[in-house]
């Protein structure tokens, strides 16, 4: 699949899951609870035991119905090592140009952590294409509205804080898409899975509610 339609693909469905997790096999299980729920963006963070793993298996499958991307990634090893294991894109909390050049290298969409205008600004013209804001519970819906005024260009994906009381609001506010975490995934944790799909369902419903 080509970048552009990566992106795209990502961002029609505008929800990126953060799977964490324990162990290799409940990482696959929380990645694809999510996918049943509608969730296209599965972010395998390298916190996760055995991260690159986790990819493979998913990318093993070819489910065309989810996409599978690489999270918490500090540096270009890291970036590498994933992206041969089949990742189709790479977040990062923070913005490395080491990673970015690598993701330009092999035409993956790299979305880098920002926060301040200045690194929006720096993230943007290394080539990252959509800026994540992080961490969102920090700056608030109205900060994406507040960056679109000198920058009305940057895409933006707030993660950190978003829950299914705001995310209509983020997307109001003008995200392209948001990421989230523990508010969705919370319920693998007693081992309901089907309750996770269950809020996967919701967050895509409310988006597409929100763009309405």
């Amino acid at each position: 699949m080509k970048k552009s339609e990566v992106i795209s693909k990502l961002l029609d469905c505008g929800v990126i899951a953060v799977i964490r997790g324990n162990s290799t096999e409940e990482a696959v299980k929380l990645s694809k609870a999510c996918a049943k729920g509608g969730i296209v963006g599965l972010e395998v963070t390298f916190t996760v035991p055995g991260a690159k793993e986790v990819i493979e298996a998913l990318v093993k499958e070819k489910d065309s119905s989810y996409i599978v991307g690489a999270g918490t990634v500090l540096d270009a090893t890291t970036a590498r090592i994933a992206i041969l294991a089949g990742a189709q894109f790479v977040v990062s909390p923070n913005f490395d140009r080491d990673v970015c050049e690598l993701c330009n290298l092999y035409k993956i969409p790299y979305m880098a952590g920002v926060f301040t205008i200045n690194e929006v600004v720096e993230a943007l013209k290394a080539g990252v294409e959509v800026c994540k804001i992080f961490p969102g519970s920090l700056a608030g819906p109205d900060y994406i509205k507040a960056i679109h005024g000198p920058l009305p260009q940057a895409d933006c994906m707030p993660t950190g804080g978003v829950d299914l009381n705001n995310v209509e609001e983020w997307i109001k506010k003008g995200a392209v898409a948001v990421g989230t975490g523990s508010n969705l995934t919370a319920p693998a944790k007693t081992g309901d899975f089907d309750k996770v799909t269950e809020l996967a369902k919701q967050y895509v419903e409310k988006v597409k509610e929100a763009r309405k």
